[in-house]
């Protein structure tokens, strides 16, 4: 492991200090940057990332949920070179947070032996374990890997002091920021908590100010799917000073219903309850939603320390590739990691450094946000292909008007107008 260097400096003012934690200023700079190196490959490309003044080895991330859930399997994640840790979502009081098992339901793909999953679907809520244990257990974290960065996940309800609480529990364990769960689409709503907050604008402009004003590291607002525009939400939390969006958060959905019973899945005693979707089968959704947003964040925050984590079906160095093609500067990764373990990292790295490679790109900021400039409306699209058939005076593949559609080649005149 390569030597470890930690400073915390002062950016308002010439004093360092080491230790001492105080509240954001209103500048969108946090007042403190910590800049944490630690050990990453020193063959082919540079993976790592910096971001709000943290700096990680490489730029994926456990995403919050059962990777994340409790010291041994955290520990077990930094020990296989993950480049940071999204501990699982806390609140105050997890007496009332009371899960059922079984809690998940797969989607396989029709063929293939053996069954390729490709969708799952949760109703776990966030962390049943006592706040103080998972406090306990991420200073221990802190302590043994001073280098790596941990990031925690919270949760509250519509209530000023609990923010507050909370932010400041937590950041004395030593975490190196914190990441609001505004996005879980399912449980507890009545209590204005996950999904209840990132899907009503107000609400969230009022919290991501109380979180603001207590917070003293980098926040990080978990943006939900389940809204018309997530553009609007990502952008009020941006402007409210939080440093960085996570994007997308689990769709809210229904597995399916078993035929043989006609009970829905994840059955549980016979019932069940919508929870949310993940895999690879959302990723394309994902790669929608941080498009936008990273579209967005191009045009409105432009020069300013904001960052974009892309989260959605994340399997291979390839589909993170994609995310930080749309502007991502880190890409987090949760159910891959339930179905193919903690080890899959070095897979993840070796591919993406594998289409740096083939591309000439030496780190991830060479291609960070590089696809953006070529997303536009439909109707641009039709101006391009006209005036490129009139600029070639070329001859299209595929058909010019729908009178051209025969039944007996449809298949092959379809094929003629696929682009991949």
């Amino acid at each position: 492991m390569a030597g470890l260097e930690l400073n915390v400096q002062h950016l308002c003012g010439t004093k360092i200090c080491s230790e001492l934690r105080v509240p954001k200023s209103s500048a969108r700079c946090p007042r403190f940057v910590r800049t944490i190196r630690a050990s990453q490959a020193s063959d082919g490309p540079d993976l790592s990332v910096s971001v709000n003044g943290l700096h990680l080895p490489n730029p994926f991330v456990i995403g919050s949920g059962p990777p994340g859930t409790n010291y041994t399997v955290m520990k077990r994640a930094f020990d296989e070179g993950w480049g940071a840790v999204i501990a699982k979502t806390v609140s105050l009081d997890s007496s009332k947070v009371i899960n059922v098992t079984p809690r998940y339901a797969r989607l396989h793909a029709s063929n293939g032996t053996p069954k390729e999953v490709i969708g799952w679907e949760n109703i776990e809520l966030i962390s049943d374990r006592p706040f103080e244990t998972m406090l306990a257990e991420m200073r221990q974290l802190k302590q043994e890997y001073p280098d790596r960065i941990l990031i925690a996940s919270i949760m509250e309800e519509y209530n000023k002091d609990a923010w507050e609480e909370i932010i400041e529990r937590v950041e004395e364990t030593g975490v190196d920021a914190l990441e609001i769960n505004f996005s879980c689409p399912h449980g507890m709503p009545e209590r204005r908590m996950g999904a209840a907050v990132g899907q009503d604008c107000q609400l969230l402009q009022e919290v991501c100010g109380w979180i603001n004003a207590k917070a003293s590291v980098p926040v990080w607002a978990k943006m939900t799917p389940n809204i018309t525009d997530i553009t609007q939400p990502a952008r009020i939390a941006l402007q409210e000073g939080c440093e960085g969006v996570s994007a997308i958060n689990t769709i809210m959905s229904v597995m399916g219903i078993n035929l043989d019973t006609l009970r829905p899945e994840p059955s549980v005693e016979g019932y069940s309850t919508p929870g949310g979707y993940s895999s690879k089968a959302v990723r394309p959704i994902a790669l929608a939603k941080v498009m936008a947003i990273g579209q967005m964040m191009k045009k409105e925050f432009s020069g300013q320390d904001v960052s974009l984590s892309g989260i959605g079906g994340v399997e291979t160095g390839n589909h993170a590739a994609e995310f930080i093609l749309l502007g991502a500067h880190t890409v987090q990764v949760c159910t891959g990691v339930m179905l193919h373990g903690y080890g899959h990292v070095k897979k993840l790295c070796s591919e993406l450094q594998a289409f740096m490679e083939r591309h000439n790109f030496e780190s991830i900021e060479d291609f960070r946000g590089a696809s953006l400039e070529y997303f536009t409306t439909h109707t641009d699209l039709v101006r391009r292909q006209r005036e490129a058939i009139q600029k070639k005076k070329a001859v299209r593949l595929g058909l010019a008007s729908d009178k051209e559609w025969t039944g007996d080649g449809f298949v092959k005149q379809t094929e003629t107008m696929v682009s991949n």
